[in-house]
């Protein structure tokens, strides 16, 4: 009756990591063949690459202070931090902790985005990279097919400023397809725990804000809210540093990876939100 009847998460089997690099080496082997034809021609030519900048050094102190209540640290210097995020990856590996570890990472780093200027891929560690692999779901694709068709039949370059002005638009709109596909997924992951008013579930502290804790259900992967304001046994206050809420007078503290026990108490599928309680 177009109701969710379960929800699971999606594997990455070994099928897909070999299309994934495949994918990934044609985007990086089109993206040094413009160097490639600019070497030769002895000029520059206007391309659309992905480019992903270096994290901040403010966000990286972030991270470092977050992960070392965990007894992690990471080496923050340019010619390090790749070796020393892949690290950090390996050995949360299978830890209690690994879930919120890897989403402050990810919150730590850049977007990626679409732009004319010949810069590194960060988070790929890749020199030149662009998006050439599905043209009949994203038009960068389309952009570099059409110009690199250009450039391989011996035309000129073509106006850059047109091309900024088409890579900003396309970042801006990956971003709101990105929120539509993230947003479309809570809507059905609340439809599914609003059968379970009042039933309770083991759930990890997958987030932290002033006003609320957000709380992974374990067995359904769906995110709910605790809100402060319902913590009665004591005054929280929020630790924005070291991402936790302490209790001003038992110094109770709730923090990321932390495990729990909650009740579902309210669902609102216009809002995509679930309402938890602590027990």
């Amino acid at each position: 009756n177009k109701k969710p009847i379960n929800i699971y998460l999606k594997k990455r089997r070994d099928s897909h990591k070999m299309i994934e690099e495949f994918m990934l080496l044609a985007n990086k082997i089109v993206a040094e063949k413009i160097s490639e034809i600019e070497t030769r021609d002895k000029n520059k030519y206007t391309f659309v690459y992905r480019i992903h900048e270096d994290p901040s050094l403010e966000k990286l102190i972030e991270l470092k202070n977050y992960i070392s209540q965990f007894g992690y640290t990471i080496n923050t210097e340019e010619k390090n931090l790749s070796d020393s995020l892949n690290q950090l990856m390996q050995k949360i590996k299978g830890k209690p902790e690994e879930n919120s570890i890897e989403k402050f990472t990810i919150r730590s780093m850049s977007k990626a985005i679409y732009s004319t200027r010949k810069e590194k891929h960060f988070g790929l560690a890749f020199k030149n990279y662009t998006h050439f692999t599905s043209p009949i779901r994203r038009f960068p694709d389309i952009m570099v097919h059409r110009l690199l068709n250009r450039y391989l039949l011996g035309e000129k370059t073509i106006d850059k400023k047109y091309f900024d002005i088409l890579c900003k638009h396309s970042s801006a709109m990956e971003l709101n397809a990105t929120s539509a596909e993230r947003e479309s997924i809570k809507f059905k992951q609340v439809e599914y725990m609003s059968q379970f008013i009042n039933k309770n579930f083991e759930g990890i502290i997958s987030g932290i804000t002033e006003w609320g804790i957000f709380i992974e259900i374990i067995k359904t992967q769906c995110e709910g809210l605790v809100k402060v304001s319902s913590l009665k046994d004591d005054y929280y206050e929020f630790d924005k540093k070291n991402m936790k809420i302490v209790g001003k007078n038992s110094k109770k503290k709730y923090q990321l990876g932390q495990s729990l026990v909650v009740k579902v108490i309210d669902t609102d599928v216009d809002r995509r939100t679930i309402d938890l309680e602590l027990l």
